[in-house]
């Protein structure tokens, strides 16, 4: 019986085996070459049977030792990946089939690792569900996949991941471990019965390795264990993705084997090692950490020391789906707290793994961290957050990383900064190896053209002598030129006192972190929270340092939502009339038909309110504009004579009282609608930004002929200054000043420029840029028309592009 399965099985591994490796789904991505380390024992087998005719694995003798204790075999409660959903005592195990998680494997673990001795376990595949999802457009098909194999305490569930702390072999028929991959079995589906065989009997021929069987016929060689893995407990481990499984760990097989072989569960306890149980109580771990301020290297630090953790995030959900077999998406983007989930899949880029992940959590028995950086520094989203766990099966805890880091966590730093020079240097110096590389073979290649061209000498022996002469030397060569050690890498000094690592992606990206930040707070009990840990500072450093970094972002950072109140609307509203009727009265004032009409006008007025008073019609007084006291003005559109003060302004003149009005309206207003003590304004960088929000339209310094705002500044500084300490924009007159203050503050510098220009000064002009005129659209005028007329007010400003 022996002789016929191994005659049936050996020949088709065999051509399996061979098939190219472009068979591989591409999801998974190409088979790799295994290493001879791995191969010989497979091939000494394969031999060894083949000559033999028998099964290579031999009955099990009868072992009275102690079994281990009835019911601590099984697969593991907490050791297993959260969508890893277990049925009937965990003899059956699926996975949510939609939301995402058609694409992400699902890993568990037995209870027991194996230190000795050769036992088994079956998977019964009974739903193969890749068939049935049809993808959406352009969206890859979910692949189903099985993989058994084991792993160490600790390593990653998501077997085959590319990980070095576990081996396994796929539905697929291939042997993996760490990068590789390389077919070695018969493929297996839905409804087959597979046994893995893991053999780690010192005595036996095939010590070592584990061995596949479907249905009771072997269909893979054994595989040799690699070194790396041995002298520690390796666990069963099983993995799956679109699938619904079996798990048998016995007593009994489910399909029998041609050989005596106990089952896992009647394993020897001196063979094995009973992992650890499940927690009373399941923690859940809210870290709260400053931005770039080493957060996600202490998570993983954290992750690294305690394996019994998972972590629930968006990077964790990228990283999974990457592990799982998703293609990488092209640009991770955004930040390292919300990466970019590009993968075309629409399911794993609009959240549904995480609704069904809060879903799921409450119902397993695991720890939990979740380093959500932005949202865990909100005491709105902490409050969500926390009621999605339940209020006596998790210890909620929130760990506070603020201030100087704790030596370990330095240290850890240091490794890491360290890590990463030597990387580049390494990176640098094959580089330059290669470099050198390419440029000798061009040089060789010289040479070599060069002595062809030569005449060949006629003694044989010499010519043979001088080509071994030529190859001594090159080989000489390249052992030199390859045989160089890379210099020893140190930290610098000031590399040394660095706290955090540099991350290459922000950790929150700043137009997320310019709407949040303002509201950052420190996590209390009050929340909902058991315990509130300070890991490196106390509460009061810890709040010291949250509050002083807020008011500095405050300092530099604009509002990115911030939005016209209605006061400001008001404002502006009322200004705009007071404007424009001001400019139809200048206008009036020049044109000598309607002046005389306006002073016709205005004696009348005179005259009904004296005839009202009973008085006397008073006369004007004798008014010398040019000595006129600007200040003492009580109407800006009648000094006294009729002539309103702004009678003289030019283009540039109603420039710069707008500009002077629009920035005094700025600033109060923005003060008015961030409502911040710490905001009384904002700095010259954001005064683009703002105006525009507020205004609906550019601010363009080309417009005043400057380049610079301080050019700006020297025109209107009776009104607008910018603050020496803080660097803001900062206005001089109260928020209910008159607009006729703004007209007074115009004509006087107005004035001022005419002096210095009547005595000589040609850099008191000022002549700034008119934007062109747009196209008349009225009918053409009559010859004896006049030609183009300049504009009554200035246009509004527009871009450079727009010009």
């Amino acid at each position: 019986a022996h002789s016929g399965a191994m005659a049936s099985a050996i020949a088709p591994v065999v051509e399996d085996a061979d098939a190219p490796a472009g068979e591989a789904d591409a999801e998974d991505g190409p088979a790799d070459e295994a290493p001879n380390e791995v191969d010989s024992l497979a091939e000494a087998s394969k031999d060894e049977a083949q000559k033999a005719d028998v099964e290579l694995e031999v009955d099990s003798a009868d072992d009275p030792r102690p079994r281990v204790a009835k019911g601590a075999v099984g697969v593991s409660e907490w050791d297993a990946t959260v969508n890893v959903l277990a049925t009937a005592t965990g003899r059956l195990l699926t996975a949510p089939p939609e939301g995402g998680f058609q694409y992400m494997l699902a890993g568990v673990r037995t209870t027991v690792g194996l230190k000795s001795g050769r036992y088994a376990i079956e998977v019964k595949v009974i739903e193969e569900l890749g068939d049935f999802h049809s993808a959406r457009g352009r969206e890859p098909a979910p692949k189903f996949i099985v993989r058994l194999g084991l792993s160490l305490a600790g390593s990653s569930l998501l077997l085959g991941d590319g990980g070095s702390g576990s081996v396994s072999l796929d539905s697929d028929g291939f042997f993996a471990f760490g990068k590789l991959r390389k077919r070695v079995s018969q493929k297996f589906g839905r409804h087959d019965v597979v046994s893995l065989i893991v053999n780690l009997d010192a005595s036996s021929r095939t010590a070592n390795t584990i061995s596949l069987f479907r249905n009771g016929a072997r269909v893979c060689e054994p595989q040799a264990i690699p070194e790396q893995l041995l002298g520690e407990p390796l666990y069963p481990h099983v993995a799956y993705k679109n699938a619904t499984v079996q798990v048998n760990l016995g007593p009994d097989f489910l399909s029998p084997l041609p050989f005596k072989c106990t089952m896992l569960a009647g394993a020897a306890s001196e063979d094995v090692e009973v992992g650890r149980s499940a927690p009373q109580q399941c923690q859940v771990l809210f870290p709260v950490g400053l931005p770039d301020t080493g957060y996600f290297d202490w998570v993983d630090g954290f992750l690294e020391e305690h394996p019994d953790f998972e972590e629930i995030s968006d990077r964790r959900i990228a990283e999974w789906a990457v592990r799982s077999g998703v293609p990488r998406p092209r640009s991770q983007g955004a930040s390292n707290d919300k990466p970019a989930l590009r993968f075309g899949i629409r399911s794993l880029e609009d959240s549904s793994v995480n609704r069904v992940l809060f879903h799921v959590m409450p119902t397993t028995r695991k720890n939990f961290i979740v380093p959500e950086l932005k949202a865990n520094l909100l005491s709105d989203e902490r409050k969500e957050a926390l009621l999605k766990f339940g209020p006596s099966e998790f210890k909620k805890v929130a760990m506070v990383m603020i201030g100087e880091p704790s030596a370990e966590y330095k240290d850890r730093v240091q490794q890491l900064l360290l890590a990463d020079k030597r990387a580049k240097v390494e990176a640098n110096a094959k580089k330059a190896a290669m470099e050198e590389e390419r440029k000798r073979i061009v040089e060789e290649r010289r040479r070599r053209a060069e002595e062809a061209n030569k005449p060949q000498p006629e003694d044989k022996e010499q010519q043979n002598g001088e080509e071994k002469k030529d190859e001594d030397m090159l080989a000489a060569e390249a052992k030199e030129e390859g045989g160089g050690d890379i210099a020893v890498v140190e930290l610098s000094e000031e590399e040394r006192k660095l706290w955090h690592r540099s991350p290459t992606l922000p950790d929150v990206a700043e137009d997320v972190l310019s709407r949040a930040f303002a509201g950052f707070s420190l996590p209390m009990k009050s929340e909902g929270f058991d315990e509130v840990v300070f890991a490196w500072r106390g509460e009061e450093e810890a709040a010291k340092i949250l509050r002083d970094w807020v008011y500095a972002k405050k300092l530099a950072t604009r509002i990115e939502d911030l939005q016209p109140g209605g006061g400001f609307r008001e404002s502006w509203s009322a200004w705009t009339a007071t404007l424009q009727g001001w400019k139809t009265l200048q206008a009036a004032w020049k044109d000598p038909t309607k002046k005389k009409a306006l002073l016709e006008r205005r004696a009348e007025r005179r005259r009904a309110e004296a005839e009202e008073k009973g008085e006397d019609v008073p006369k004007d007084p004798e008014i010398d504009m040019e000595d006129l006291d600007v200040g003492a003005v009580d109407d800006v559109t009648d000094v006294g004579n009729g002539e309103p003060l702004f009678a003289n302004f030019a283009y540039e003149d109603w420039a710069l009282l707008s500009i002077r009005y629009e920035l005094h309206l700025l600033l109060h207003s923005f003060r008015k609608d961030v409502n911040d003590e710490d905001r009384p304004g904002f700095a010259e960088r954001d005064l683009p930004f703002y105006f525009e929000r507020y205004f609906k339209k550019p601010f363009v310094l080309s417009n005043f002929a400057v380049d610079k705002l301080e050019g700006l500044i020297e025109h209107i500084e009776e009104a607008i200054v910018v603050d020496k300490e803080t660097s803001f924009l900062k206005t001089l007159l109260p928020d209910d000043a008159p607009a006729s203050v703004f007209v007074k503050q115009t004509e006087e510098q107005r004035r001022e420029r005419q002096r210095r220009s009547d005595a000589g000064d040609e850099t008191a002009e000022v002549k700034f840029p008119r934007p062109a005129e747009p196209p008349s659209r009225a009918a053409p005028r009559s010859a004896g028309s006049r030609g183009p007329q300049p504009p009554a007010h200035p246009p509004p400003f527009r871009s450079q592009g727009d010009r």
